[in-house]
């Protein structure tokens, strides 16, 4: 039995929900194929047990010792066979249920990374946790059920035969009312299937609407809005009951007739076979096999009856992983991606220059003029250059590899601290705590770095989680890391801590700061001055301070430069 998940899912087939279906069968071939093959025979096994029970049956009634021993010996290899298929048919269905369900995940994730920042403009992040959390159920079931589908089927053809074998009419019975049973089950497949597309949609829409909900619960309640959310959400919440409910009234007219149908059949091919052996059309012994032939048939047949529901659930779930994977990202790799060389990292847009091994900052006098900056120096937007050839010809794997853009937008994931802040396990966590100025906040954590923290670090205030976003920077270690506003949060000591770390933990490594914080500038060993989008001076902090009187007003918020007060207080003196 192979390992799951798999190293590569592969490369699904997005054209329909169907296809995808498929594709995730195919994947699975080998352990699909061999449920199958002991689902045919654990359903074989089952239904000759009847056929041999008769035949003993007829055996006792004739007298016949030894053709009873006989029978009773076929019995029991029959139910050690059964039992044997029985096991090894359930550990193969688990497997290509966790095939399917790891699979698409697998491939969910991928397509997340692709996308990159254009899966928030193109997916709310409920339609993303649906896929993780009820899709993937219902895929891995619609997989799964594919298998003992087959074996029911042939199980109903082969008790089909044997019947006809038997007694022709019975056997006509039985050939006649099973597609008709799948008929009237049929009949309640379309509006379900409507219903619960619905109600998958409905349920995205609620579950982004909590996550929005969680994430701004502060600003919600500083601007006292909290109130007229949590009314909406709670309209929204009894529209999906109400979308539920409707399902459900599907789903158990569904099972009911799972139910209903093939025991009423049990009931017509029992009072059938019990005329014929009235008549004496039909022997004691087959007697008894057709009424075990007819409970026998309650089983296959409602897999069947499961099989058309489980795959219409899987199909319906597909369709949202489907329309996930048609998704194409705003900054696709180019068809013929060459590789990046070495070099200056360039913004010809801004007129920004990063030389390699420095640390460089860009004091924009607006925050959205910096960002944009960073977006195109992290290919987020077109433009930037890294030794004269443009971000956009290389593959966008190569630039996430080598260039890391940080900003405050970035959460922190639930689960184990070390495990968001150094996923690689590259052992460097306590080093990036210090040089974060994060290690007190961890120490005073229940279990230290093991301590598993809430989705968003909710837990932590928005100093902290700043500096735990700036530690997991740094552990990543990129050639290039452009940080956005990494100390706007926190307090002048603290700041004045990371900044002189941030240099030495640095060295030699290029390293972009989007700021306006004079304690962070004045390590910089080039600060680039922004003003309408465009670089207007460069050069050090010092330098620029006294050169430049936009950029002095701007990193000392309004008040004049220390060596221009210095001059006027010497001239009072004078």
């Amino acid at each position: 039995m192979r390992r799951l998940p798999v190293t590569d899912p592969g490369t699904p087939d997005s054209r329909s929900a169907t296809r995808y279906l498929l594709w995730l069968i195919r994947r699975s071939r080998l352990t699909v194929a061999a449920a199958a093959l002991l689902a045919i025979a654990w359903m074989g096994c089952q239904s000759l047990v009847p056929a041999v029970v008769g035949r003993a049956v007829d055996a006792a009634v004739a007298r016949d010792g030894p053709a009873l021993v006989t029978w009773a010996s076929v019995l029991f290899g029959v139910g050690v066979l059964q039992a044997l298929t029985g096991i090894a048919r359930h550990r193969f269905a688990v497997t290509n249920w966790l095939a399917a369900a790891f699979r698409t995940v697998q491939v969910v994730v991928r397509q997340a990374n692709r996308l990159g920042s254009t899966l928030p403009r193109r997916l709310n992040a409920g339609e993303v946790v649906a896929i993780g959390t009820s899709d993937i159920t219902h895929i891995g079931g619609a997989v799964d059920i594919t298998s003992r589908g087959i074996g029911s089927l042939l199980a109903v053809i082969t008790v089909t035969v044997l019947l006809l074998h038997a007694s022709v009419p019975l056997g006509l019975v039985v050939l006649l009312g099973v597609p008709m049973l799948m008929l009237v089950v049929g009949v309640l497949i379309p509006p379900l299937h409507r219903r619960q597309r619905a109600y998958r949609e409905s349920q995205g829409r609620l579950t982004g609407r909590a996550a929005d909900l969680v994430g701004g619960l502060r600003v919600l309640r500083g601007v006292g809005g909290e109130a007229v959310m949590a009314a909406r959400y709670r309209a929204e919440s009894r529209a999906l009951g109400e979308a539920g409910v409707h399902t459900a009234r599907v789903e158990s007219l569904l099972e009911g007739a799972q139910a209903l149908l093939p025991g009423s059949f049990l009931v017509l091919v029992t009072w059938l076979g019990a005329r014929f052996a009235a008549d004496g059309r039909i022997t004691v012994g087959q007697l008894v096999a057709f009424y075990a032939y007819a409970a026998f048939l309650v089983a296959p047949l409602r897999q069947l009856t499961e099989a058309i529901d489980k795959i219409t659930r899987g199909h319906v779930s597909s369709r949202r992983v489907v329309a996930m994977l048609r998704e194409r990202s705003d900054l696709p790799d180019p068809p013929d991606p060459i590789p990046l060389p070495e070099g200056e990292l360039v913004d010809p847009d801004s007129g920004v220059r990063v030389t390699p091994g420095c640390l460089t900052a860009i004091a924009a006098t607006t925050p959205a003029a910096a960002a944009r900056i960073a977006d195109r120096l992290g290919r987020y937007a077109d433009g930037a250059t890294l030794g004269g050839v443009p971000l956009t010809a290389a593959a966008m794997s190569d630039v996430r590899e080598r260039i890391l853009v940080a900003d405050n937008e970035a959460g922190l994931f639930s689960g184990r601290l070390r495990s968001d802040l150094d996923p690689d396990g590259r052992g460097t966590l306590e080093e990036a705590l210090v040089v974060a100025a994060a290690t007190e906040a961890v120490d005073a954590l229940p279990s230290g770095a093991e301590t598993v923290v809430p989705d968003r670090g909710r837990s932590f205030s928005g100093g902290q989680q700043q500096r735990l976003r700036l530690a997991r920077a740094l552990i990543a270690d990129p050639e290039v890391l452009v940080l956005v506003e990494p100390t706007n949060a926190v307090d002048a000591y603290t700041e004045a801590r990371i900044a002189e770390r941030l240099r030495v933990a640095r060295a030699g490594r290029t390293t972009v700061i989007c700021t306006t914080s004079p304690l962070l500038l004045s390590r910089a060993d080039l600060v680039c001055f922004v003003e309408d989008g465009r670089v207007v001076a460069a050069g050090p902090h010092t330098g620029l301070l006294r050169t430049e009187p936009g950029y002095a007003r701007l990193v000392l918020r309004g008040s004049e430069p220390p060596e221009k007060k210095r001059e006027e207080a010497g001239e009072e003196r004078s």
